[in-house]
């Protein structure tokens, strides 16, 4: 595909922040690829901001290089000498004259190291506070810092265990199952379940070393295990004058080796009172450490109703859409806005939810094959579209899947008066979806959203775990 010639635009007088004292964003770098980075530019694009792409020797010929106003290559294709290359990334930036910087997520958008070098660089990071982000990033902090706002937590390790004979002491007093967690990071990564105490060793060593190859951290604690609960997510939006709301709940709770796999909001058959408490739980931790920006908290519900603050995201989350289809709000837009400086344009008595969204994340994998992951060329190209579906992605006809990211080639959105007519346009919107020449998991999330099961919305976060062999076969 070949670049566009850049927008000749008017950027100051095309987004201007009406009042002294405000920050008004002229450019913005993306500090992401794929569909997270194409999803920004086009908001930026909407918002009459510059943009600018930045890309990997591998990616020269990605979407979101292409339709920035300006593309700037950062270095090879491994994600740790381009993606991951923070003095790269900044000296792009500078080149450039971008005067602010969206990380998206994954890669270094939770890396606080990173915003504050943005702080010292006088670059706008689209997001929290370096320091708030290392308080919440750290698992053992935010952990403390809950405790300490009255949010309910899950019963664990003091803090990071440092090697097998404490992992052996936490796991002897809060007895078996329980869950190994990395301190850094998230999306399931340094996660182990230890249910015999034979298997400590092999899973507390793979926890550490996952943990380092993913976040440069090897610490990990140790949670006592919840047996079949949901995962219940709030998204919040926060701006730098002390205004937080809420834009309700996200069900996440279908997932595999602890990674999500369909997202639902609202949640339903949760009910509205301990829903009404998450939110208000959620509000007073945001509040207790003077969050700013987009975040979400992540809590597991159990069967009793009891629920437990797992992560807080500082982030832009994966599943965001289905958030803004319920919402009609735009959340990246709302993101920048308050990097400006903007107060929130709405009071939470503004935020009305209707309908009901899903999302199926499409990944380059072979679901017949324990999932292995699938690269090539994309031969053949359908998107789904019609009444009632999104679909957020960077692929195209003659695109070239990398062994080198991320497989997540696209998330399919559909949208419903209801969960009933949610998943009818989700089917229908699968059953169009073609994609040739390399494998995808289409045919599995297809199988998933016409599972008993998930229709009759009876599955927790263990359910796909359980019954995966069956799910091959449904």
């Amino acid at each position: 595909m070949s670049r566009p010639k850049e927008r000749e635009l008017d950027v100051a007088r095309s987004f201007k922040p009406a009042r002294e004292g405000l920050r008004p964003i002229k450019k913005v770098l993306v500090a992401n690829r794929g569909e997270i980075a194409v999803r920004i530019i086009r908001t930026l694009k909407d918002m009459g901001i510059k943009s600018v792409a930045i890309f990997s020797n591998a990616d020269k010929n990605s979407l979101h290089a292409t339709i920035a106003d300006e593309a700037i290559c950062i270095g090879p294709a491994s994600v740790k000498d381009s993606y991951l290359n923070k003095i790269q990334i900044i000296n792009a930036a500078l080149v450039t004259g971008a005067d602010a910087i969206h990380p998206g997520f994954g890669f270094l958008s939770e890396n606080p190291g990173f915003a504050r070098m943005c702080e010292v660089y006088n670059i706008k990071f689209i997001g929290p506070t370096s320091r708030v982000m290392a308080m919440m990033g750290d698992k053992e902090v935010s952990k403390k810092m809950m405790k300490e706002a009255g949010v309910p937590v899950v019963e664990g390790s003091d803090g990071v265990v440092e090697n097998l004979e404490e992992a052996k002491e936490v796991l002897e007093r809060l007895g078996l199952p329980v869950i190994i967690k990395a301190r850094s990071g998230g999306g399931g990564k340094g996660m182990r379940l230890v249910e015999d105490m034979d298997d400590l060793k092999r899973q507390f060593d793979s926890a550490r070393k996952e943990a380092q190859n993913a976040f440069g951290d090897s610490g990990v604690y140790i949670e006592k295990f919840i047996k079949s609960p949901r995962h219940i997510e709030v998204q919040l939006m926060a701006d730098e004058h002390g205004n937080i709301i809420h834009l309700g709940a996200r069900d996440c709770s279908l997932q595999m080796n602890h990674q999500k796999v369909i997202e639902e909001a609202p949640p339903e058959g949760v009910d509205h009172a301990i829903l009404n408490q998450l939110y208000e739980t959620s509000i007073r931790a945001a509040k207790s450490v003077s969050y700013t920006s987009v975040g979400t908290i992540e809590y597991l519900l159990d069967q009793d109703g009891s629920y437990y603050f797992m992560e807080m995201n500082t982030r832009i989350q994966v599943e965001h859409p289905i958030t803004e289809m319920i919402t009609g709000i735009d959340i990246v837009r709302d993101q920048v806005l308050i990097a400006c400086g903007e107060r929130l344009a709405y009071k939470q008595e503004d935020i009305l939810i209707r309908g009901h969204a899903i999302e199926c994340r499409i990944n380059a994998y072979d679901s017949d094959n324990n999932f292995l992951p699938s690269v090539g060329k994309i031969q053949a190209l359908n998107m789904p579209g019609g009444y009632g579906v999104r679909v957020d992605s960077a692929i195209y006809q003659g695109y070239e899947v990398l062994p080198f990211y991320d497989s997540m080639l696209a998330k399919v959105i559909s949208y419903g008066k209801n969960r009933a007519e949610a998943i009818k346009i989700m089917n229908r919107a699968l059953e169009e979806f073609v994609v040739e020449g390399v494998k995808t998991n289409i045919g599995f999330n297809l199988k998933l959203i016409n599972d008993p099961v998930f229709i009759e919305n009876k599955y927790d976060t263990s359910y796909l775990e359980r019954s995966i062999d069956d799910t091959r076969s449904l």
